[in-house]
């Protein structure tokens, strides 16, 4: 990480109460602590999802060749939230499901062979569990991302481990180009895929399940060959729109499935940046580009309209001005399709395409697409890929944007669902060794706490202004290294639910930092 994007870090620290919310005791109408003041508009400006894709097919992003041992693969994963916590973004999308295998126990398919090299060996540890606690313990929101039909990058399947699914049924699978695919018309398909996302959302605390633009794969040589599941299933259908209903029958009943078990966990879809091109059809881009509807056979426009996924990311993999596909004309068609709906879109950006040519080569062009997206109130934020460009910080783009953007912390836009919980209690201010601890008694339902700092001494009751932000943290207490010594300031904090719904500030605590020396 280059020194221009370190930032002072707000660490959170002790002094609340950390039982399930469940088990706390509720605050009671009229408490102390309670302000008769409006809490925060959770559509605000202010709110963005600010987020990275940490790949670790092929050990893109992690873990790396070197990161073999343990202790060596979990330092590198804190090191790339780190880059996360200094650029000020609140979320993390991670592939635990690469190739139909697992960054986690998993009685369905083997563990990946990206952890340790040789497919379905133990690594030794929860590493999903891992990730999970230390990006929870930074207040990022994790995504939990998987490939549903993507088996391998290799034709061999005798190289797979033993107990693939992928080997105990090779009738499931289709050679295609260079790698195996599972057959997205197969029942069998679709039920493992359910079970294995399902499998992790029983056991673990995730944000979010997050697939990317792998569903029938990219056009290659020729037809992917189903032609027998066509034969066996297709009823007489056009066999393209049969292609079509094999996704959207995954993306439904899927979406189903997650919201009956845990309403708060969202789904969402990060597919292709072009649906159709207007030349295909009236209601597509002015683009002349892959289309996602007929190359993939993904009808991201109808998921948006049916309600079926709770947040869509377009990959606009193009600059401003591009010939084939420009993202200024991408960000105004996806920001239609969303219109009116309860879909939050946000923009998946190229990272990994700066320093690529003469255009990519300027610094400032992701910084102008965020501009462009301000046009756009639709936009609710950016997904950069990826996690490792983000850390090299090529051409100084990645402190371009949090010089340009990302400046103070963010909370995510508020989610459909959910319910503000009650405000925090007893926030405390006092001066610390390096800058000021704040403190809290947190309250039933609270996932987060929002830390707001005004200069100087503001009412104890008061509305915040969501650009004050300073802090997102869980837990009951900060300590903010920003405050200058000898300054006054006063800090309101409040509580925030799993959807980002945010309650009415506390009572607020004023204090003066410390004189140095």
């Amino acid at each position: 990480m280059a020194a221009a994007l370190t930032a002072a870090t707000l660490t959170a620290c002790g002094g609340g109460d950390d039982r399930p919310a469940g088990a706390r005791a509720p605050v009671p109408a009229g408490a102390a602590g309670e302000c008769a003041v409006a809490a925060p508009p959770g559509d605000s400006k202010a709110r963005q999802l600010r987020g990275m894709w940490i790949a670790t097919v092929g050990g893109i992003d992690w873990p790396t060749d070197g990161a073999r041992t343990p202790a060596q693969q979990q330092d590198a994963f804190r090191k790339r939230l780190d880059t996360a916590q200094a650029l000020n973004l609140n979320a993390v999308f991670v592939q635990i499901r690469p190739n139909s295998d697992a960054f986690y126990p998993s009685p369905y398919e083997p563990w990946s062979q990206w952890i340790t090299g040789t497919p379905g060996k133990d690594p030794g540890y929860d590493v999903l569990g891992f990730m999970l606690k230390e990006a929870h313990a930074r207040n990022l929101e994790f995504h939990a991302w998987f490939n549903p039909y993507r088996v391998s990058r290799d034709a061999d399947l005798g190289k797979l481990a033993p107990t693939s699914p992928a080997r105990r049924h090779p009738d499931w699978v289709r050679k295609y180009g260079t790698g195996l695919w599972y057959d997205p018309g197969l029942p069998q398909v679709r039920d493992l895929v359910t079970k294995s996302v399902m499998d992790v959302i029983g056991k673990y605390d995730i944000d979010a399940v997050h697939f990317d633009d792998y569903f029938y794969p990219y056009p290659e040589s020729g037809d992917y060959p189903d032609q027998a599941t066509y034969k066996a299933y297709g009823r007489g259908m056009d066999k393209g729109d049969w292609r079509r209903a094999n996704v959207d029958t995954l993306v439904r009943d899927l979406s189903r499935s997650i919201h009956q078990a845990k309403p708060w966990v969202r789904f969402g879809i990060s597919p292709f940046g072009v649906w159709r091109n207007r030349s295909s059809d009236p209601a597509g881009s002015a683009t002349k580009a892959l289309q996602s509807y007929d190359d993939q056979y993904a009808d991201t426009r109808k998921w948006i309209r049916q309600g079926w996924i709770d947040y869509v990311t377009p990959q606009l993999y193009w600059a401003i001005g591009d010939p084939r596909a420009d993202y200024q004309t991408l960000a105004a068609w996806w920001s239609r399709q969303v219109a009116g709906t309860k879909v939050q879109l946000t923009i998946g950006q190229a990272g990994y395409r700066v320093g690529e040519d003469a255009t990519w080569r300027k610094p400032a062009e992701l910084s102008r697409h965020l501009d462009l997206n301000t046009r756009h109130p639709e936009i609710r934020g950016d997904v950069f890929f990826s996690a490792a460009d983000l850390a090299a910080n090529r051409r100084g783009f990645a402190a371009k944007l949090r010089a340009d953007h990302y400046g103070r912390p963010a909370l995510p836009p508020a989610a459909p669902g959910g319910q503000a919980p009650p405000a925090a209690r007893q926030v405390t201010a006092a001066p610390a060794a390096k800058g000021v601890k704040v403190t809290w008694q947190p309250s039933q339902g609270a996932a987060s706490y929002a830390v707001y700092r005004a200069d100087g001494r503001r009412p104890a009751c008061a509305p915040v202004d969501p650009a004050t932000l300073v802090a997102s943290v869980r837990g009951g207490g900060i300590i903010d290294p920003t405050a200058a010594p000898g300054k006054t300031y006063t800090y309101y904090v409040t509580a925030v639910d799993r959807l980002h719904h945010e309650s009415p500030p506390a009572r607020a605590a004023t204090v003066t930092a410390a004189q140095q020396g």
